[in-house]
């Protein structure tokens, strides 16, 4: 009998410590959405970008993606994808901010990046606040399908020229 009680503490003191850490984690990490104010941005492209992806200015953390729309209605907006962004608001950024899906590794973990511009004039607070530049994130097998393009272009012989000594009659 006194084993098994002593196995029941023990494993008490186990579970305790194990939802100390998880908690501390959690509380450390950075993993909760921030609220504040909406901002938007349409990009023809999201690859890999989630719901409650960070939303960072140089490397920290300001805001989180709250969420992704593709725009079916006719227009120039047609099948475009509208990312709206939840950002702290002690952050005021000015009209000209540019918006980027950032790869974090060559692993292809995600995060939006916002560029700070440089005019006098701040976008809205109000919920109705949007991003005007923005940029589609690079693909990985774009980028390894031009490199194999221009090598297949630089790797072919070049024509003769006319008149040169190795040309033959």
């Amino acid at each position: 009998m006194g084993r098994s009680v002593f196995e029941t503490i023990l494993g008490a003191v186990v579970l305790a410590v194990a939802f100390l850490f998880l908690s501390f984690a959690y509380s450390s990490s950075d993993l909760q959405k921030v609220s504040g104010y909406t901002l938007n941005a349409n990009f023809p492209m999201v690859d890999g970008l989630k719901d409650g992806i960070d939303v960072k200015i140089n490397g920290v953390k300001v805001g989180s993606v709250a969420g992704l729309q593709l725009l079916t209605d006719p227009g120039p907006n047609q099948f475009l994808v509208k990312v709206s962004m939840s950002i702290d608001p002690s952050v005021r950024l000015p009209t000209d901010t540019m918006a980027l899906i950032a790869t974090e590794s060559l692993l292809g973990g995600k995060y939006m990046s916002l560029e700070p511009g440089v005019e006098d004039d701040y976008i809205k607070t109000d919920g109705t606040g949007r991003v005007t530049r923005t940029q589609a994130p690079l693909r990985l097998d774009d980028l390894i399908g031009q490199l194999i393009y221009s090598q297949k272009r630089t790797d072919s012989p070049a024509p003769a020229k006319a008149g040169s000594s190795d040309a033959h009659p």
